[in-house]
Order: C-alpha cells, then structure tokens, then sequence
C-alpha cells in the first residue's frame, strides 16, 4: 500500500462529529471570520479576527512556525527571532552536538552570548498566506478519469500554478499546494524559510524529559519539556544559509508572555503544524489498525527498545548515540498501545459502522445520490478485502526491515549503483555526455559521503546485529511465504532458521559496518563491488520486491479507496450542510480553541488542570532514569526560590491540561490565552484518550502543556540564563485600584 496512510508511522484518525464542539477540530485560519470567530468570542476570545489571520498586516499567524517540513511546530517570543517548542522537538540537535565530554542530553545547555549558540541543522517556515486554487483545478478533472490519470492531472495542474506564482515572485518564497477534504478542494500554502536556525537553551533531560517513557502521554505529568532556538537572517532580514555575518530575525510579531497563569475555565487556544489525522476512515480501516497494524507494530518495537537499552547499558558512548533512536521508537510504541485499547474501550467500530448505515440510507432516498454514492460501500470493501491480506507485510516492511539500520544505510547505494552503471554506459558517448554523467556520479559520492559521516557518528554495528536478527526472526515467523522476496527465503532454508548465524554472516561480509570501510569504498567506487556486498544485496532484494510485487497487490485498491475516500467525504458534507466540518491534518497550520479544564477518566478518579514542583519532588526516585531530579531544582524547590514565576498560591506550576484538539506536529505549539498571549507550550495528549487521532472525545481529550512560567522559572534560576528572560515581553495581571487599597491595609 505504497499511499496508503498505513504505510506511515502516524496512525489513522475517525468519526465525524455529530456537532461541531468549541474544542474540537484542526481549522483553518483563513476561514476564521466565516467558521469560528463567534463561537471563539463566546468562549471568551477578546482578538479580532484581523488580530489573528492577516495577510497584509501583522497578525498572531506570523508568531507560528514550522519546523523542518513539520516535524514539529513553534512560537516566536521575541523581537530577536527567540523561538520556543519542545525539549523532545530539539532532542535530535541536542543529542548531535553531545558527546561524553559534552553531555548537554544530561547536562543541558545554554548560551550565555549568541556567539555561544549552535547550528541546528533544520530550517523554520513562517505562513504567508494561504490561497484557495480548488476551481482552477477541480475544473480540469471529472469522474470519467481513472484514479491515476487523476492524480497525474492535479499534479501537473498544481506544478504550473507554482510555477505561475514563482515567476512572479520577487520575495523568494516556497510554494506547495495540497489536498484537503480527500481530494475534493485544493489550497495553496506560501512560506517564508529560513535556513540559519541556532540551539540556544535547552535544560537537562531530567527536567525536560522527566518521567520518561513512564509518564509519556499521561497524566498528571511534570515535564519541563522546552527548548529554545533563534531565527537569523541577512542583514535585510531575509532568509540566508548560515553565516557568522547573519543577525537575529526580526519577526513580523512575536507573543508576549502572560505572567498571570491559567485557572479552570480560561479561554486556551493552539496554532501549529498537527501532521496527519484520518478522521474521515471508515469501519474498515479501524478495523484493520486494531487487528492487524497497530499489534505488529507494537511487538516489533518493543523488541527493537530491549536492544537498544541493553546496548545503551554498555556505555555512556552507546547511552548518547542511540538516545535519540530510543525516543523515537519509544513514543509511538506507547502511542499505539493505548490507541489500540481506546478504539476499543470507545467502541469506535461500531460507532462508525452506524454512520455508514445512515449514508447509504440517505443516499437511498435520492436519485441523484444513488447515481453518485450508490457504489461507495462496495469500493470500501472491495479495497479492503485487498488490504487485509498485504497489511502485515507492508507493516513488517516499515518497521523491521526498513527499521534495521544497515538495510536503511544501503537503500541510497541503489541510486550509486545506477550512476556507475550510466558512467560505464556512457563511453560510447561523446565526450559531453560523458562529463554530464561523470559529474553527477562525484556529487552522489559526496552525498554519500557525507551521510556515512551523519550516520556512523551514532552508530553501533554490535547492537545493529542483534536488531537484525531479532527483526528477521519476526518477520519470517509473522509472514506467509509469498509475502517475502525469494531470496530472502532461500537465505532462513539455508542457515536453517539461524537468525544470529545469517546476521553475523551479512554483517561479516558487508562494508556498510563502518565509516571508513565505506569511505574507502567510495574513494574507488566499483558497481561490481557493490553488488557482491551481502547488506547491500538484501537491501536490493526487499526494495524491488515491495515495490514490484507488494504494489501490483494493492494498486487496485489504492484506486478503489481513493475514489471511495473522495466521494464519502463529499457526500457527508452534503448530507450534513448545517455542520461546519474541518480537514484532515496534512502538516498545513492549524488553529484550535477551548478552555482549561479537569476530568474525570473513571469512576472515583477526579484529575486537577495543573500539577506544581511539588509533584516533581515526590515522584523522585534516584534508582530510576524517568525520575531524578537536578539537585539545584531541589535546592530551590526547598528554598521556594520562585521569584516572579509563583503561582498566586506560592507555587511553581509545571504544567496544565486544556480540551484542545491537537496530534502529533503540534508539539511546540504555542498555548495563547484570549488576548493573544503565551500561557504554555503543548506537548502531549493524555493516556484516557489515546484514540484522540481516531475519534475526538470531548469529556476525556485533553493536550498537555508546559506552563510558561515553568519554561522561565528554569531558564532564570535554574540555568542563570536571564539575558534570554530579557529579551521577552512579559505581561503582568493588572492591579486594580481597589486590590492595592486593601493589600495596604
């Protein structure tokens, strides 16, 4: 299922609301004054639209950035292009710049000058604006097109209209247009991208990922879970590559800080990046993620996690290299567990069953329907009756072999392979041609070069070999035979199910265990060489066959549920035109709003919208990683050395629950009270919930998020690092007349 939302890591999202509720729903902010503005002011909102999306003046939107692609998302707190997200957004960058003379994963890090931040790495995009293209395109489509002269037409339709608009660009900008609502309406997305972004503040993972994988996606929880970065820029504040001559951003606005902190019922609401949701699947795909996906990909990561920790173990070295790999298998390990047991619990199934029925009984009373939806139900479960038999092996493709990292590492050599080959190719060719092709052969190298560099810098072979084997172990015991290459087949006959024995072959005969045993390589490229490297030869082997056999299994599917997809969501929409309905998420800035709240998960449980230091004093625990606690957080825990960041209690809030509805790429979202201003920084959901990507609950979804007063109580006194608390608009509560007259008294 080469398209198919299961072939990615993030997980399927359902079920239509029945109303549009304040706290749910990923909107977008060009329909603001049109979809939400009178609903946001009734909950307490005191912007005005324009103060929120504009595209002529400053407005909250141009606060909000992009990380990367949309890996994660971030907000602007100063006038020096400061930005804060999550400790576990920089935790890639973090763990790059450490080694055991420089343990900023343990120790933290902080410049104390600009001349002390780090090259991040990633590269940070501001919104624009956005730009309805759906007419110029659904005008060039009809129902008579198959599902791949369709997809080939909107293609070409979408590259022409970029390139319409770069031709008149003189800003530099980035284009991209996508679909929305599966394909029925299409809006282009023009960004601002900056590619010199700096680590500048990040606390130890002790604070910033306290509670570890423990506490992940639970509640109560007490992470300080923030890093800061800046934005730099050329001397006329454009987008530049890095440069020691660059300066700090001026964005077009930043988010002054809200000092007065959050109670229970306080308008919250988030803009960021949420990454994918599928909220429009139908019964079917539930139906296969609870079955079938969702439990392989838990065995399987749950195994690979052993081995990585019992390598980690060995050494700080191993600790800081596989750091990062750990957290990102880790956090969706734990993910889909619970959204498997909330799909459940929730009976989401059934509830989407029961939608189902009710369209085909609406598209029953109408000719016009019949003629259009009749034959919805039958794609579903036609495409799916394809999907259940290929599911498996899609998903032990992704996860064991694309997940072991030798194979990973060999993939690219394909395209070397090619290029040696067109070089051979090439000397019957005029001398031209022969340069043309021999130039891109030496750029591929250096390209390969350098990613052995990035690669084995935190790289284990010893640990690699055991994931290895464990890995070819599931997926052979797991898959029917036809579902795996041949000779992937023939190697487990011939070492006779010896997973160990055919690892420490591959390993033993390949030269992707090392940086300079590849680096020697390349220094004398050699397609025959390449080929008889036993790592490479596998890597071979599986990509042709997922993407020769797997494909010719599922392509009619793929069509089928497309063209379902497409006309499903239409016909909701029109069945239900009182209803205000929002798209998916596709990494496109979204907006959502709702108050702080509690809830009650079960009977007898009440949880608190807030939890304080306090909490992170009585989960400590020394023989336990998730809970230590830096001894100078316990030194002013106990001195109450809070400074301007109390509570008006006296105590330090860590963190609070809201009833937004965010999923993953939100995290480093900014939390914005009813007048624009920062209160918190999202960066989880909570365990009750867990289904929340598939089927929004408003009595138990809860985002969790940083207090903002906890990200400056460890910024200024924890880490001494008050130059940054300087460069912030803080906003303290208004004293009223009357307040101070009786605070004399």
């Amino acid at each position: 299922m080469s398209k198919s939302i299961f072939k990615t890591l993030i997980v399927i999202a359902l079920i239509i609301p029945k109303v549009s509720l304040a706290d749910e729903g990923m909107w977008l902010p060009m329909f603001i004054n049109k979809l939400n503005y009178a609903e946001m002011q009734g909950k307490g909102l005191k912007l005005t639209p324009e103060e929120i999306y504009n595209v002529n003046n400053s407005s909250l939107k141009d606060a909000i950035v992009r990380l990367g692609r949309g890996f994660c998302s971030g907000e602007m707190i100063s006038k020096e292009g400061l930005f804060l997200t999550n400790h576990h957004c920089g935790y890639n960058v973090i763990q790059e710049n450490s080694t055991t003379e420089h343990d900023y994963l343990t120790n933290g890090f902080w410049a104390m000058s600009k001349e002390e931040e780090l090259p991040a790495g990633f590269s940070v995009s501001y919104l624009v604006h956005m730009v309805d293209v759906s007419t110029k395109i659904n005008s060039e489509l009809n129902e008579s097109m198959s599902e791949e002269e369709r997809a080939n037409k909107v293609n070409e339709l979408k590259q022409a209209i970029i390139e319409e608009n770069i031709k008149n660009d003189e800003n530099g900008y980035e284009y991209e247009i996508k679909g929305f609502f599966k394909g029925n309406e299409f809006y282009m997305l023009v960004y601002n991208t900056f590619n010199d972004v700096r680590l500048v503040g990040a606390p130890p993972s002790s604070i910033g990922k306290f509670g570890g994988d423990t506490d992940n996606w639970m509640w109560p929880r007490q992470t300080g879970d923030f890093t800061l970065f800046r934005v730099y820029a050329d001397i006329d504040n454009k987008p530049a590559n890095f440069s020691k001559e660059n300066i700090p951003y001026k964005p077009k606005h930043h988010l002054p800080i809200s000092m007065k902190g959050v109670e229970k019922g306080d308008y919250a609401m988030i803009f960021g990046y949420p990454g994918s949701t599928d909220r429009y699947l139908t019964s079917y795909g539930v139906k296969l993620a609870i079955d079938q996906d969702q439990p392989a990909r838990v065995k399987i990561r749950r195994k690979k996690l052993d081995l990585y920790e019992e390598g980690q173990a060995k050494s700080d070295k191993i600790r800081i290299q596989y750091a990062a790999k750990h957290a990102q298998v880790s956090n969706y390990w734990k993910y889909f567990i619970g959204q498997t047991r909330g799909l459940k619990r929730l009976n989401v199934y059934e509830k989407k069953k029961q939608q189902e029925i009710e369209f085909m009984e609406w598209v029953s009373k109408d000719d016009g329907r019949k003629q259009k939806y009749k034959d919805v139900m039958n794609m579903y479960e036609k495409a799916y009756s394809i999907f259940n038999n290929v599911e498996l092996a899609s998903t032990y493709w992704t996860e064991a072999i694309y997940g072991t990292e030798i194979i990973a590492f060999g993939f690219p050599y394909l395209g070397l392979e090619k290029a040696l080959l067109a070089v051979e190719n090439s000397k019957k060719e005029d001398e031209a041609t022969q340069q043309k092709v021999k130039e891109a052969l030496e750029k591929q190298i250096e390209r390969l070069k350098e990613g052995a560099k990035n690669h084995f810098k935190d790289y284990n072979a010893d640990i690699d070999l055991k994931v290895m084997a464990a890995m070819f172990e599931l997926y052979d015991m797991n898959l029917p035979e036809n579902q795996k290459p041949k000779q992937f087949n023939d190697l487990v006959k011939k070492y006779k199910k010896d997973y160990n024995k055919i690892a420490e072959t591959v390993f033993s005969k390949s030269f992707f265990t090392s940086e300079d045993k590849v680096i020697s390589f390349l220094e004398n490229p050699s397609a025959k060489v390449l080929d008889k490297d036993m790592s490479f030869q596998i890597a071979k082997d599986f990509l042709i066959f997922y993407y020769t056999v797997i494909p010719a299994f599922s392509s009619e599917a793929e069509d089928l549920k497309e063209k379902a997809d497409r006309l499903y969501v239409a016909g909701l929409r029109e069945m239900n035109t009182n209803k205000s309905y929002y798209p998916d998420a596709n990494s496109t800035m979204r907006f959502t709003y709702g108050n702080i709240l509690d809830y009650s998960p079960q009977d007898a449980v009440h949880y608190n919208y807030f939890t304080t230091l306090k909490g992170v004093i009585e989960k400590e625990d020394p023989n336990n990683s998730d809970y230590t606690v830096p001894q100078k957080l316990k030194d002013l825990y106990y001195a109450k050395d809070y400074g301007q960041y109390a509570a008006k209690n006296g105590e330090i809030y860590t963190c609070f629950i809201s009833n937004n509805d965010i999923t993953g790429g939100n995290s480093g979202s900014g939390v914005i009270n009813a007048n624009g201003e920062l209160i918190g920084t999202a960066f989880d959901g909570n365990w009750e919930a867990m289904s929340g990507d598939i089927a929004f609950e408003s009595d138990l979804q809860r985002t969790i998020s940083v207090d903002i007063r906890y990200t400056l109580f460890i910024i200024d006194k924890f880490a001494g690092a008050k130059h940054l608390i300087d460069e912030m608009d803080l906003v303290f509560e208004k004293i009223e007349a009357t307040e101070v007259t009786e605070s004399k008294k």
